[in-house]
């Protein structure tokens, strides 16, 4: 190794290892630890899917267009990066499901599809009088018998019914991660469900009790709880690059393979390069992490891990071409409707410092867990398909006069039942066999921009502990 000075090495310049090399160089600059940082990016660009298009006076997202305000990392990061004066909420709006051609307005009170005020939800015309009733059984079953995992669709479907799944819970939570909710597991996506039923017995009452806090706050606060920059999220990533004074960065190189020896480790890079490391925080896709452990017997579960593809279309209209019946800021589409889109955002609505004056920006989805085909047609094909379908909802004239296209192949990884079991063997099993070498990022602990910060911050702590503590 190099003298006394420790070589750390991040692999993966998305979010997770960019906010890793930044808050390393702050510990090391802080507590003058005697350390140097390596950034190994496999891409051309740093930052992953957070990925901004300036086009025609458009600020289009590729990849996510915002962070949850409440989940403090990612706020906390703009802020430490000195872009707080850049930071803006989302404008408050109705938002639709789209079931059987009809778009139903999402219940007041609606949590992620759990419904803590009856009334909205008793003359919502989007489920029958059976799928109420039956949803109103959550009130009297009993909480499920304690177990270690279980799948999305069998937890809902168990307490509130198959027709409040269908028509509203599976379309805005199989959005979030671009899956088969009857495959997806229910502790690692959303465990505050479980934790609710086990505590409270009833979701629905559960809800509306943990749900209390907020509604106490002054109903004239109208800001959205989502944030983004008005810039676009690759400010952040442009940003932490200019910051990471201390760091080395590679790009266009990957990591092919790591191996132990001596008291460190030796990790070949594609162009032949061979880095030293006493330390590495591993946040490449899982695929490509499985890669670099060839013969390992534990990352089995990372070989076997699946991942969906999807695209989104961005369309961008004078004014005057698009009339919509209805006022929101967008929808999410029942998966049993006929429509190669899953949702759409009226992003000049949602975020209206994206789109100029007298223009109208929609941004559809496609592709989704058990249909991806879509994602591979051309792009004329696949403005063609969205349109078509937008225009069974809305009004449309002409065509578009901006469009932009991003697929995101084999790109969102799947959080199966079972998943937090697997990753802990993971771990276990490199902490045994890698000690010192760290696995984070998108395909273990969270997909949302903020999930991935906490890990990246998690790796630095655990990095600090074992080379320094």
């Amino acid at each position: 190794m190099s003298g006394e000075r420790k070589q750390i090495v991040i692999i993966g310049g998305g979010i997770t290892g960019l906010a890793a090399a930044f808050y390393l160089e702050k510990e090391i600059k802080k507590n003058d630890l005697p350390a140097e940082v390596t950034l190994v990016e496999a891409s051309p660009r740093l930052g992953g899917k957070i990925q901004t298009v300036h086009k025609d006076g458009y600020i289009v997202e590729r990849g996510p267009d915002s962070f949850l305000e409440r989940k403090q990392s990612a706020p906390q990061l703009v802020k430490d990066l000195g872009l707080e004066h850049l930071l803006v909420n989302n404008a408050t709006g109705q938002s639709y499901v789209l079931v059987n051609e009809t778009l139903y307005p999402i219940p007041e009170g609606a949590v992620m599809g759990v419904p803590t005020k009856i009334g909205p939800f008793l003359t919502t015309g989007l489920f029958s009088l059976q799928g109420k009733l039956r949803a109103g059984m959550d009130l009297v079953l009993p909480a499920s018998k304690p177990q270690e995992d279980q799948s999305l669709g069998e937890f809902f479907r168990r307490r509130v019914g198959g027709e409040v799944v269908e028509n509203l819970i599976e379309p805005l939570l199989s959005g979030i991660y671009a899956g088969d909710i009857d495959r997806l597991s229910l502790m690692s996506t959303f465990p505050q469900f479980y934790q609710t039923e086990q505590k409270h017995r009833s979701l629905i009452i559960g809800m509306k009790k943990s749900g209390g806090k907020n509604r106490q706050k002054p109903a004239a606060k109208k800001k959205g709880q989502f944030q983004t920059l008005k810039t676009g999220l690759q400010t952040i990533v442009e940003e932490l690059e200019k910051q990471l004074e201390l760091t080395k960065i590679y790009k266009g190189t990957k990591v092919v393979n790591i191996e132990r020896g001596g008291q460190g480790y030796s990790l070949k890079l594609d162009n032949g390069v061979i880095l030293q490391a006493d330390s590495a925080v591993v946040t490449a896709p899982h695929k490509a992490i499985a890669a670099m452990f060839p013969n390992e017997d534990w990352l089995k579960g990372l070989r076997e891990m699946v991942s969906t593809s999807v695209a989104n279309v961005a369309l961008g209209f004078p004014e005057e071409a698009v009339q919509m019946e209805h006022q929101g800021t967008g929808f999410v589409i029942s998966r049993n409707s006929d429509f190669s889109i899953t949702a759409c955002t009226w992003t000049n609505k949602k975020w209206p410092n994206t789109t100029p004056k007298g223009k109208v920006l929609l941004r559809a989805y496609v592709g989704k867990a058990g249909d991806e085909s879509v994602v591979d047609q051309s792009d004329n094909e696949m403005v063609r398909i969205v349109l078509e379908d937008l225009k069974r909802i809305m009004k449309i004239e002409g065509e578009p006069e901006m469009t932009c296209i991003t697929r995101w192949n084999e790109a969102m990884p799947q959080y199966h039942v079972g998943h937090k079991n697997r990753i802990k063997q993971i771990r276990e099993g490199i902490g045994t066999s890698y000690p010192g070498i760290f696995v984070t990022g998108a395909s273990f602990e969270g997909v949302g921009i903020p999930d991935c910060i906490d890990q990246g911050k998690q790796a630095v702590a655990d990095v600090i502990a074992h080379l320094f503590e």
